[in-house]
């Protein structure tokens, strides 16, 4: 097989544009004309000996070895950035206050920690896994540098969308016997009030004129996986940071209302944050958008080269 070392700077292009939806949206930020990005793309599958991308309507969409490549791809960019943040970047001092939902403390905190602490390791950084509303209230406050949240209703000053994220009715993995039974009263599985999603399954519900009662509530994720794995009832969440114990499940086949989107924000303390602040939103930022399930990007899976 020859030997082949593809271009970082095709790489980068490439995963700017699936993250975008639009290698035209891709070229803006990068600073290149669309002509340019799309010689870059023709390069890649030259490189790469085999189709990366097929006609899908209008549109292109990724083949099977495309998918393979952009998983690739992301870590290689990653690993450039991760050693030019280390080499420029290696005396950054200080500490910075990282907050997050409990849906992305294994998906996600491990992966950030990590790459931070290898570029940066004189920086000390504290994190606190906490719902969206008392999130948002420590970035306003000031108690936050940055943090990773779902939309609670507040307006934050410096947030970034990154996603909207299909919600998804969430029961035991391996089927047990519970009272889904016609004409009985749907049990649910919530984290205890105030919260977002549970507010949102009982009036989804309630709109769909399906009875429900609560069935067990808790304080912590946790809690809510092991009642849900249990059969004690339904919860709602999105496809992110599910343990093996749960899986979501189709509302058709469940005879299920359906559930809305709910976005993903990336909050910042200030317009222009700390340099430790910056460079650690960008790691938390890139490790946010390859956590997402498939479908939370909507336009990724159809790309427009102009």
């Amino acid at each position: 097989m020859r030997r082949v070392t593809f271009d970082l700077d095709v790489l980068r292009s490439f995963v700017t544009g699936m993250e975008l939806g639009s290698f035209a949206k891709a070229a803006d930020r990068l600073g290149r004309s669309t002509s340019a990005v799309s010689a870059q793309l023709k390069k890649l599958e030259e490189q790469a000996a085999t189709p990366i991308f097929r006609k899908s309507g209008r549109g292109l969409a990724l083949t099977e070895a495309g998918e393979t490549m952009l998983g690739y791809a992301r870590r290689l960019v990653e690993l450039n950035d991760e050693a030019a943040a280390a080499i420029h970047d290696v005396e950054l001092e200080g500490w910075v206050r990282l907050g997050l939902q409990e849906d992305f403390g294994e998906a996600v905190l491990p992966d950030v920690l990590g790459r931070f602490a290898r570029a940066h390791p004189k920086v000390k950084i504290e994190a606190r896994i906490a719902r969206s509303h008392e999130l948002a209230e420590r970035i306003i406050s000031g108690s936050l540098d940055i943090a990773l949240a779902w939309h609670s209703g507040a307006t934050l000053p410096y947030s970034q969308h990154v996603a909207d994220v299909q919600m998804r009715w969430i029961g035991p993995a391996k089927r047990i016997e519970t009272s889904l039974r016609h004409g009985e009263p749907l049990p649910l599985v919530a984290l205890e009030a105030p919260c977002l999603l549970r507010t949102v399954a009982t009036e989804t519900l309630d709109r769909a004129g399906l009875p429900w009662r609560m069935a067990f509530s808790s304080p912590s994720l946790g809690g809510i996986w092991a009642a849900v794995a249990a059969g004690l009832g339904l919860t709602i969440r999105t496809d992110i940071g599910l343990p093996a114990s749960v899986s979501a499940m189709t509302p058709e086949i469940a005879d299920l209302p359906a559930l809305p989107r709910m976005a993903l924000f990336l909050h910042r303390r200030d317009a222009e944050p700390e340099p430790v602040a910056a460079r650690l939103a960008d790691i938390l930022l890139e490790a946010a958008r390859q956590a997402l399930p498939e479908g939370a990007r909507t336009d990724e899976n159809l790309l427009k080269v102009a």
